[in-house]
């Protein structure tokens, strides 16, 4: 009988050996799975909050849209609003660009709540928010663009633009 419990007991070990194995192929692969596919930190990181914050900031940097309408500088405008999720959403976006383009284009912001941009919304259609307008140096619209715009789009006219100058 010793030798049938030994046997049953070997057998046992390798059905837990199997199963650790199985179990550990199983944690690697959930493992794998969620760092593979979990979005980039600072997706998670973004709130409502954050977007607002950094909204404002931009805004607070922003060139004055006098100012930059006298330069001789492209300029691209924002029409946003503070309550504006996707404007809220799109402020890191234009952050690069700013940090990319802001020695050659000027960067204006224009709430279109404060009725001192009345004439500007007006002027430049903007019927939606956010609304992103470039100007050539010369004032002219180069391209309009309404809503959630990728940075690469908006990186290529920028480029495009710099490129006739």
């Amino acid at each position: 009988m010793t030798a049938v419990n030994s046997s049953e007991k070997d057998a046992k070990k390798e059905r837990f050996k199997l199963w650790g194995a199985i179990a550990s192929v199983i944690v690697t692969a959930i493992a794998a799975t969620f760092f593979l596919t979990k979005p980039a930190v600072s997706t998670l990181s973004m709130t409502p909050l954050s977007g607002l914050m950094n909204l404002k900031e931009m805004a607070s940097i922003a060139m004055p849209y006098e100012e930059a309408i006298a330069s001789q500088n492209p300029t691209f405008i924002e029409f946003y609003a503070d309550w504006c999720t996707t404007c809220q959403s799109m402020s890191s976006t234009v952050e690069g660009l700013y940090e990319r383009y802001g020695e050659q284009i000027n960067f204006v912001m224009l709430d279109i709540d404060d009725p001192q941009w009345a004439q500007q919304v007006s002027q430049f259609g903007a019927t939606g928010v956010p609304q992103f307008t470039l100007l050539s140096a010369t004032e002219q619209p180069v391209e309009t663009w309404v809503g959630k715009v990728p940075k690469p789009i908006l990186s290529q006219t920028f480029d495009q633009l710099l490129d006739t100058l």
